[in-house]
């Protein structure tokens, strides 16, 4: 071989030697250039921050937007169920009391008249008192004091009824009117016709000062003077008796 062939192909060889060598430090600095793309693309994904929205990893704690996990209520009962208190007190029904029954009138007591019949003579209360007149088993009439004495005239027999609850009877004595009277015990009665059945009797004192009045109006009527019992008739006859 010529010395220009071997000078020629030693200039071959270091040029191919060249080429590679260079080659080399091409595809290492591709290489350098090339690992932070290859580690952004290859490095794990960050894990997300707590809460943040959309993340995958540990549930955001209670009550955060976004989160994962079942959330509990932002606030709790202010007391157990069952157990919650009304916040107004109720109010109580007004109680309405019993009915008063009215008042029972009493078993009474029964008196004998002067003709031999029966009072028979009840307690109504508040001072009032009812006789019924009984013969033979029946009711002849009846006598009840309305905040007041009262009398009859049954045939001569004349009865009074106080608001005590005792009666009086006695037989006789009587006067019909209308006229001026003198009475027992010293009273005087004038009596006036008012209309039919109605008869009306002034009571006068020692003085002629009126001190009372009967008014027999469709039905008798009595009273007690001092101890003077006194009866008018719706017929206009009155009588009196000590």
């Amino acid at each position: 071989m010529s010395l220009k062939t071997t000078r020629r192909a030693s200039a071959v060889r270091s040029l191919a030697g060249t080429v590679l060598t260079t080659a080399l430090l091409v595809s290492a600095a591709t290489a350098c250039s090339s690992s932070p793309g290859t580690a952004a693309g290859t490095a794990a994904p960050t894990t997300a921050a707590t809460g943040a929205p959309g993340a995958t990893g540990t549930p955001a704690p209670t009550g955060t937007p976004g989160s994962t996990g079942t959330a509990a209520p932002s606030t709790a009962p202010s007391t157990a169920p069952g157990t919650a208190k009304p916040t107004t007190t109720p109010t109580a029904r007004p109680t309405t009391p019993p009915a008063v029954p009215p008042k029972a009138t009493s078993p009474g007591h029964t008196q004998t008249l002067v003709d031999g019949s029966t009072a028979e003579i009840q307690d109504l209360g508040n001072q009032n008192y009812r006789a019924k007149i009984v013969s033979r088993g029946s009711v002849l009439a009846t006598l009840e004091t309305n905040n007041s004495d009262t009398g009859l005239d049954a045939n001569d027999m004349f009865v009074v009824l106080s608001m005590d609850g005792q009666v009086h009877s006695w037989m006789g004595g009587a006067q019909q009117g209308p006229g001026t009277f003198k009475l027992a015990g010293g009273w005087t009665a004038k009596v006036t016709k008012v209309g039919e059945l109605h008869y009306r009797a002034q009571i006068l004192g020692m003085g002629n000062e009126e001190v009372g009045t009967l008014e027999a109006n469709q039905q008798d009527d009595g009273a007690v003077a001092n101890g003077v019992y006194i009866v008018l008739s719706t017929g206009g006859r009155i009588s009196a008796h000590m």
